[in-house]
């Protein structure tokens, strides 16, 4: 769970806890508009810093956005001592107090999104299917399905021509010993710098004619 989705997902009790005026506009000053604006200056910030190396960002995260988090989470303590009969409020605080520290997971590594927005498109074409995973008949099958669906996606996340890619996995896997030599599948995995280069999707030029 990332700050993002506890804003958009179960934190939608605080956006929604903001009082609209006649026009359907967010009326400022209230305390949903108060702890949204800390997410958005997350977000303002990732943007800022989405060109630098992954340890370059580790460090401004830890600087950065670890003293807008703390600002956010005194802000989370006051306003949860206070009276209100807001209770989409209420639930936005509670389920922030109770989740923390998986909030606050992106600031122990730059590789790590803010949002996990990627890996929720990539997963929603599996979650639309899953009356067809019904017909995987045993767990067995239900694992196959998923190891599968993963390296296709891993396939398609790292660039790779997904056809190509499994066929090569097919032609080499079966002469490959790995039981006495299990470092070998890391030059099979998606990202390896060894894979042989059809398993590469090339960029197509388009050609313009006068």
């Amino acid at each position: 769970m990332s700050m993002y989705d506890y804003l958009m997902y179960e934190g939608r009790y605080m956006i929604e806890s903001i009082p609209l005026d006649n026009s359907g506009k967010e009326i400022p000053g209230s305390k949903g508009a108060e702890g949204k604006e800390f997410i958005n200056l997350l977000f303002k910030l990732e943007e800022e810093i989405k060109e630098l190396t992954y340890e370059e960002k580790k460090v401004k995260r830890q600087v950065a956005s670890r003293a807008i988090l703390d600002a956010f989470w005194s802000w989370v303590e006051e306003t949860a001592t206070l009276s209100t009969t807001n209770e989409k409020l209420t639930k936005a605080l509670t389920y922030a107090t109770n989740q923390k520290k998986y909030l606050e997971t992106f600031l122990e590594d730059g590789r790590l999104p803010i949002s996990n927005n990627l890996c929720e498109a990539n997963i929603k074409p599996f979650a639309t299917a899953r009356r067809s995973w019904l017909f995987a008949d045993t767990p067995k099958g239900a694992t196959a399905n998923a190891v599968m669906y993963t390296i296709v996606e891993s396939a398609k996340a790292n660039d790779l021509n997904v056809y190509e890619y499994l066929k090569f996995l097919l032609t080499v896997i079966p002469d490959t010993d790995f039981n006495h030599h299990p470092d070998r599948i890391d030059s099979y995995l998606p990202w390896s710098k060894e894979l042989p280069e059809e398993c590469r999707l090339t960029k197509k030029v388009k050609k313009h004619f006068k």
